[in-house]
């Protein structure tokens, strides 16, 4: 059977970055497509970077219960389509959700064997720091990332795996551990 891997956390913590390098080390694991109600950003593919859904679509599966989880983030809705998900780990291969903590919390309930890892700054400040530093969001978003962030980093003892994205390299190193054991506990 293969192992569903939760991985959440506030904007600017370092997730994608943390991602790339953990599917480095471990390449059989495979990152699910997230549907959207966002419009395709310059080079974005219909089911590469995301299943871009016009909101009727989308609203439309929630009713049939289609998502494993769902959220709305930025006045666009999100979630992991359960067909693809189930697709996947049918055929055996462990796939790595990253969602939002609201999701997160869906997914802890319709998949309770799911493994949930929280990523966490090593400060509040930090965090700012790292929002600003991208360079990518007005002042304005940035103080919206920060205020949901503030919420979000109250979950984190909702989670069983919590990593502090301090020292990037150690930070990869035990994220790579906990999930290639969960792994290793879901192989036959």
């Amino acid at each position: 059977m293969a192992r569903v891997v939760v991985i959440t956390g506030p904007s600017g913590v370092g997730k994608g970055t943390l991602i790339r390098a953990l599917r480095d080390r471990i390449p059989e694991l495979e990152l699910s497509v997230s549907a959207t109600t966002r419009n395709p950003r310059p080079g974005e593919e219909n089911g590469r970077d995301y299943w871009f859904l016009s909101r009727e679509d989308f609203e439309r599966r929630i009713a049939d219960g289609g998502f494993v989880e769902h959220a709305e983030y930025s006045g666009n809705r999100y979630g992991t389509l359960r067909e693809d998900l189930d697709k996947r780990t049918s055929a055996g291969r462990p796939v790595l959700l990253e969602i939002e903590v609201q999701g997160a919390r869906q997914v802890a309930k319709t998949m309770p064997e799911a493994l949930r890892i929280f990523i966490a700054p090593p400060s509040a400040d930090t965090l700012r720091t790292r929002l600003v530093g991208r360079g990518t969001d007005a002042k304005e978003q940035i103080d919206r990332r920060l205020a949901v962030a503030e919420d979000e980093l109250a979950a984190q003892p909702e989670f069983p795996v919590v990593v502090v994205n301090d020292r990037l390299e150690e930070a990869i190193d035990e994220l790579t551990r906990v999930v290639a054991t969960g792994i290793d506990e879901a192989r036959p």
